[in-house]
């Protein structure tokens, strides 16, 4: 969507990936998809890429072996507060990601972010390859997640801060 492909890094500059994630049927977990969406329309620095991730959760996972520095997952995050209530949450450590004993499952369209990260370390462990240094999540408070297309007025309402947390996010990021 925007930034330099990932074997073109920038010289001095943190590589960083913002992956919306969500089902666009399914009402507000649409929201990662319609923030990065609206990213695509801000100025961001060149080592800036965005993605729709959508429901390709297994996608995300091998697109991060290619030597990211920060990873921005965008997605609605049920933490038990006010629907469009926006959380930064720190997932840099696979201990914060709750990497339990079950196996990640490999059902594209059935993987959670927890998946994603969790699969990450498989593959990463399996392949050598270093995981991103810092994981962040931006996640949003759902108020309707049944089938339907469209974000709940609150949700909606939140896209634009959103909007603004992540492009602060990637700038900080980007001079790491």
């Amino acid at each position: 969507m925007n930034g330099p492909a990932a074997d073109s890094p920038v010289p001095g500059t943190a590589r960083t990936l913002v992956a919306g994630v969500g089902n666009i049927f399914l009402g507000d977990d649409a929201f990662g998809v319609e923030t990065v969406r609206r990213l695509a329309q801000e100025e961001l620095p060149s080592s800036v890429q965005l993605t729709d991730v959508g429901v390709r959760g297994v996608h995300l996972a091998y697109e991060l072996l290619d030597g990211w520095d920060t990873l921005v997952l965008v997605d609605v995050t049920a933490r038990g507060g006010e629907p469009g209530a926006l959380y930064l949450i720190d997932a840099s450590a696979a201990d914060d990601r709750g990497s339990g004993t079950e196996p990640a499952p490999l059902d594209g369209h059935r993987m959670t972010p927890d998946a994603v990260l969790a699969l990450l370390d498989t593959l990463c462990a399996g392949t050598g390859a270093a995981p991103p240094r810092r994981i962040l999540v931006v996640g949003c408070e759902p108020a309707c997640l049944d089938e339907g297309i469209g974000l709940s007025p609150q949700v909606a309402a939140a896209v634009p801060d959103a909007v603004r947390m992540v492009a602060e996010l990637v700038r900080q990021e980007a001079v790491v």
